[in-house]
């Protein structure tokens, strides 16, 4: 698919710059831990999360068109994460990258924050369906499963 690529280490930083901002602009206002999203979550240890020869980096593609602007990482047929830079969302990069994940790398369901209405409203547009299934991850985030039919 056009613009859609494996991710390679030098997309390290790029990657973790799109999670820690996205993180904070989606998840800090149902949580508001300062410690954890301006502390603990930073840009220097996600980009090492994602070096080279990860296990990370290697289930990671990018939306770059010039520039890194979307990246989705798919483990099995599970999508792990989806982030646009919120400067470049509502442009049709996140549902780009979420078809590749489903036609080429054959994913099949998610996990979602059940606070992210617009987030849900996005995979249900794209076929994903509310299993009914919940999990509480680290014990206090309550995340929804979403799957689609293959």
């Amino acid at each position: 698919m056009e613009h859609i690529r494996p991710a390679v280490p030098s997309d390290a930083s790029r990657i973790a710059e799109m999670v820690v901002t996205n993180y904070r602009v989606n998840f800090y206002p149902f949580f508001h831990n300062d410690p954890f999203y301006f502390g603990e979550l930073n840009v220097v240890e996600m980009a090492a999360e994602y070096s080279a020869g990860s296990q990370a980096l290697q289930s990671t593609y990018v939306y770059d068109d010039g520039v890194v602007r979307g990246m989705i990482r798919v483990n099995g047929d599970e999508i792990e994460k989806l982030y646009i830079e919120p400067q470049f969302q509502s442009m049709g990069i996140g549902a780009k990258l979420l078809e590749y994940a489903v036609e080429t790398l054959h994913a099949s369901w998610l996990w979602a924050l059940e606070y992210n209405e617009r987030g849900i409203a996005f995979y249900r547009k794209h076929g994903f369906e509310l299993t009914g299934e919940k999990m509480l991850e680290d014990d206090w985030i309550p995340l929804l499963k979403l799957s689609r039919s293959v």
